[in-house]
């Protein structure tokens, strides 16, 4: 699929789904790859915090016996605990950076193989020699992004008054995000800083505005939708359980084996919603790849230059 292409509303759409359906596979096995080490250690980490916690919970929301193991945990092996604490964090974090990260330097390899000609190591090689400017990249974002929360979020509050301006809002939020994402991808071409990646990113998003921030808008709608659909079926699955355990005097081993299976059936339920998350982010952030890639060739005008390049070298 070509990268640098004009596109209109309608085509950002279409090429999204389009780069999906021939590539997909590619990009989710190395996802996987790349990221299900830090996955898993973020479910081995909740499955110790479910496991202290989340059945104990229950078992005292449907006046079961209590272990008390969590508060064990936290008085006899409080240092543990800390422990514990600031490796979920922490890995939380490095898992949230490297999948953010993970589809920029992606496309970067597409675009420099003009196909899916390359493997893990070939991504994981192009994180290491772009660390400095990744963890850079990660620091500056952080903070430049919480300074840009205000005018965004005035602007947010503005338009929301109406009934109208609130369809705005997730305009509001895709031009937030595909801002960032735009921002990286042409950071990684080690041509401008960080601020000036940024300010050309607006440049070219803003130069087709609505299009461009009207696309990425509903695919966050989109998500936003889907994410919210996952919350939804936990709610009713709560809501259901409890209305079927009694919660009275009267129980028994039944009880006990119930509580045990919510609480297995909401890990799931969990892991599930978390991963599916994770996957509409990525699939987001194809969708803002593709408006940078077409703005990007139509303020630069990259495709024509290399015609007149290769017409130049054929003439030779």
């Amino acid at each position: 699929m070509q990268l640098y292409k004009s596109r209109d509303f309608s085509e950002f759409f279409s090429d999204t789904f389009t780069f999906i359906k021939e590539n997909g596979k590619h990009f989710f096995k190395h996802y996987f790859i790349i990221n299900g080490a830090l996955l898993l250690i973020l479910a081995a980490l909740g499955y110790v915090f479910s496991s202290y916690f989340l059945q104990d919970i229950f078992n005292s929301a449907y006046g079961l016996e209590t272990s008390n193991r969590f508060e064990t945990l936290i008085t006899e092996n409080t240092v543990l605990f800390a422990i514990l604490i600031l490796a979920f964090v922490f890995i939380g974090i490095l898992f949230g950076a490297v999948s953010y990260i993970y589809t920029p330097i992606y496309f970067k390899l597409y675009e420099k193989n003009n196909n899916t000609n390359f493997e893990t190591k070939d991504i994981i090689n192009a994180f290491k020699t772009h660390l400095g400017k990744l963890i850079l990249f990660i620091i500056l974002s952080f903070f430049f992004g919480l300074v840009l929360l205000i005018p965004f979020g005035i602007v947010s509050v503005i338009v929301s008054i109406t009934i109208v301006g609130m369809l705005l809002l997730p305009l509001i939020v895709g031009l937030y995000m595909g801002l960032f994402n735009a921002t990286l991808l042409e950071y990684l071409e080690d041509k401008r800083g960080y601020f000036d990646s940024f300010g050309y990113a607006w440049t070219i998003i803003t130069s087709k505005f609505w299009p461009a921030i009207g696309c990425m808008g509903i695919f966050y709608l989109m998500a936003y939708i889907i994410q919210i659909s996952f919350s939804i079926i936990q709610s009713i699955f709560n809501l259901g359980t409890s209305l079927t355990i009694p919660i009275n005097g009267n129980l028994d081993i039944g009880d006990t084996q119930a509580s045990t299976a919510i609480v297995i059936v909401t890990i799931i339920l969990y892991v599930v919603s978390f991963v599916v998350s994770f996957l509409v982010n990525a699939v987001l952030q194809i969708n803002q790849s593709i408006v940078y890639y077409s703005v990007k060739e139509e303020n630069d005008n990259i495709n024509l230059k290399s015609d007149i390049d290769l017409i130049g070298t054929s003439e030779e």
